[in-house]
């Protein structure tokens, strides 16, 4: 299918390729619900995805960012994972010992709760500026917080005269329809400053084409991105790429850069993808009748034999996998066995209900009495951590990975 009327969000090119639709999902995965029937009456929108041939950039061309709402009720954080703090120290002492960052500012544009940029000052020893609607002051409890600012607003013009020595944006850019106009605004911002160095990080969509993985796919992000259509877009709009990567087991993508100067730098191999993208686009359109049935088919057996089944994960690959595979609940159960509970160690999300699909959000404890034979675990770098707290809690329950 194509939708000729369509022009890529990143090059301006208009030939688009639509190869994945799904109405009526949820338009936002990690808001909070109160209630089961606040969740299931809560606002939805169609997924009409679309290649562009031209640089590799995929967009949701169905997309209303007026159905948005980014604010304190917006629980997107990881940060009670230790595999995920792991993550961050790594990562962020990387680019401090590469970088020479000791004592060097950052400014985060959608810094979410902060912990990202809390890390960053406490690692670094610099300052930071975190820029977020949905930041939570109280939140904030490290001995650094007297070295942190925080705007609970989205990044604009209007923040043009605050800078830094590291600019991050992490997790955003995928949320963002014009993505050409965000990173020429942030090289606006930027203005001369040559040595201002530009960290971006974001899902690596190859993968999620590669592994037809349905549950990464969702209303909220209407932007994705291989490594080399990000890097692409990133010299299209002023910028020097200095060094490209994957990391969290290759799921996200993360890219140095600073403003260009005189002289372009040679392109990375990673730029030379579009073949590939488009190989794993026709791959991903045929194997997903497959996949889709082939989870049907475990939870349609789980049902058959009586047995109690589990998500853990409410954030948006949750929410994506209920929806995708149509499994909503209402007040009163269809059966015994139905799935009507997602497990997260977020402690926020407790007694809450998942967007669209109305699954109550339970403490890992609540596994010790309801006693389910197989936990669906949405992100498989979790496997091992899930595994050892069951053990834990006494739970013999069979973990599989999405």
């Amino acid at each position: 299918m194509t939708s000729s009327g369509s022009t890529c969000k990143a090059c301006g090119h208009g030939a688009l390729r639509g190869f994945y639709r799904l109405e009526q999902v949820p338009v936002h995965s990690c808001l909070l619900m109160e209630t089961r029937a606040e969740a299931l009456a809560y606002p939805r929108g169609d997924l009409d995805l679309a290649f562009c041939e031209s640089c590799g950039f995929i967009q949701n061309r169905a997309f209303d960012g007026s159905l948005h709402e980014y604010s304190t009720r917006y629980e997107e954080t990881q940060a009670y994972s230790p595999r995920f703090q792991r993550f961050l120290d790594d990562h962020i002492g990387r680019l401090i010992t590469s970088y020479d960052l000791d004592g060097k500012s950052a400014l985060e544009i959608g810094c979410g709760k902060g912990e990202w940029l809390v890390r960053y000052c406490e690692l670094s020893g610099g300052h930071g500026i975190g820029i977020d609607p949905g930041y939570r002051p109280e939140r904030t409890t490290s001995d650094v917080r007297d070295r942190l600012t925080f705007y609970q607003d989205f990044y604009g013009e209007s923040y043009a005269h605050l800078s830094a020595e590291v600019v991050a944006c992490r997790h955003t850019l995928e949320h963002i329809e014009q993505v050409r106009d965000f990173t020429s605004l942030v090289r606006r911002t930027i203005r001369d400053r040559t040595e201002t160095l530009v960290f971006f990080e974001l899902p690596d969509v190859l993968r999620v084409l590669e592994e037809c993985a349905f549950q990464d796919l969702y209303y909220e992000h209407c932007s994705y991105f291989t490594l080399g259509s990000l890097l692409r877009l990133f010299r299209r709009t002023g910028f020097e790429p200095i060094e490209a990567w994957t990391d969290y087991d290759e799921q996200y993508l993360m890219l140095v850069a600073r403003i260009a100067g005189g002289t372009a730098s040679h392109p990375f191999v990673a730029e030379n993808d579009l073949d590939v993208t488009r190989q794993a686009v026709a791959r991903f359109e045929e194997a997903l009748p497959r996949r889709l049935a082939s989870w049907r088919a475990t939870h349609d057996e789980a049902r058959e034999k009586g047995e109690r089944v589990v998500v853990w994960g409410s954030g948006s690959k949750g929410v994506a996998y209920l929806t995708t595979l149509g499994m909503r609940v209402a007040d009163e159960p269809r059966s015994p066995t139905e799935l009507r509970y997602v497990v997260d160690i977020n402690p926020n999300k407790h007694g809450k209900f998942l967007a669209g699909t109305g699954h109550e959000i339970v403490a890992p404890e609540f596994l010790r009495e309801y006693r389910p034979a197989t936990i669906v675990v949405m992100n498989p770098i979790y496997m091992d951590e899930i595994g050892t707290t069951c053990k834990q809690l006494g739970v013999d329950a069979r973990l599989i990975a999405i």
